[in-house]
């Protein structure tokens, strides 16, 4: 006799055949949106594999199943995305906080040890990096800067619902909003996806203006560079994610621009995603 087609198990089983042509992970992905939908756990799903989904639930899963086929961030169906173990809000009007750019707050963090220190994050979107640093360094003064006056309020909402009070929100274009303020590090995860990129059809849903510059990807982390060391304290040092064929290219700029210390550190897929580099 055929299992009913509403067991917790079978939905599942048939959500993963669905997304099986959409996605790298559909049985995870179709966990995480049921999960989402109950309101549960996935670990909750596979103890109650046998547990009946009202039609309710199922119209709301399906729906997301379907947004999810299109090509959707799970991240933007569920609301949350974790990040350096933080649990961050996140909506369609910032990217998506990925694994990769926990590699630039490691780095911010063994570059200043000091208790205390004035650090900017260039690009806040949903503010990930900026609250990873302060949640890890609670004296250290965060400014986060972005442009968008919708991320921002992620940000801030964020950082309200985790309850971290050592950042400073600004809007305006880079270190527009600074003025004549100078930090200890300055960090950013700027748009660097060159505008005719395949790979940006596929990131469609994310904002377009955080991920591509323009037509090399690079001129918003060559206008960083430019800039970053008026606003520098000596011995200060800078933090740029970029894009895996692009540190040359950084190491290069940073390097004409009078930097020293230049160096590329590689994500865990051995991709080269992170340059440092200290100002004289």
């Amino acid at each position: 006799m055929a299992e009913p087609p509403n067991l917790t198990d079978s939905v599942l089983a048939q959500a993963h055949t669905a997304l099986a042509a959409h996605s790298d992970s559909p049985r995870l992905d179709a966990e995480l949106l049921l999960a989402h939908v109950l309101g549960r756990s996935r670990a909750y799903l596979q103890a109650h594999a046998e547990q009946a989904l009202g039609s309710l639930v199922l119209d709301r899963y399906h729906s997301l199943l379907a947004r999810r086929a299109q090509g959707e961030p799970i991240a933007y169906l569920t609301g949350e995305r974790e990040f350096w173990s933080l649990s961050l809000a996140v909506t369609s009007d910032v990217l998506v906080p990925r694994p990769e750019t926990e590699l630039a707050v490691e780095r911010c963090l063994q570059l200043r040890t000091d208790a205390s220190g004035i650090v900017a994050d260039l690009g806040t979107g949903s503010g990930a990096i900026a609250l990873a640093l302060a949640s890890e360094r609670p004296r250290w003064h965060l400014i986060a800067i972005d442009r968008s006056h919708a991320a921002l309020r992620v940000a801030r909402s964020n950082a309200l619902r985790l309850q971290i009070d050592n950042i400073e929100f600004l809007q305006g274009e880079w270190f527009e909003p600074l003025q004549m303020r100078r930090c200890d590090l300055i960090v950013s995860n700027p748009p660097y996806i060159p505008a005719h990129d395949a790979a940006l059809h596929a990131l469609r849903f994310e904002p377009a203006m955080a991920l591509s510059p323009g037509p090399s990807g690079l001129e918003a982390l060559h206008a960083i560079i430019a800039r970053a060391a008026s606003h520098l304290n000596p011995g200060g040092a800078v933090v740029l994610e970029h894009g895996a064929t692009q540190a040359a290219d950084v190491a290069r700029a940073l390097v004409a621009a009078g930097y020293v210390r230049v160096r590329c550190h590689a994500d865990l897929a051995g991709h080269a995603r992170v340059t440092e580099a200290h100002w004289r």
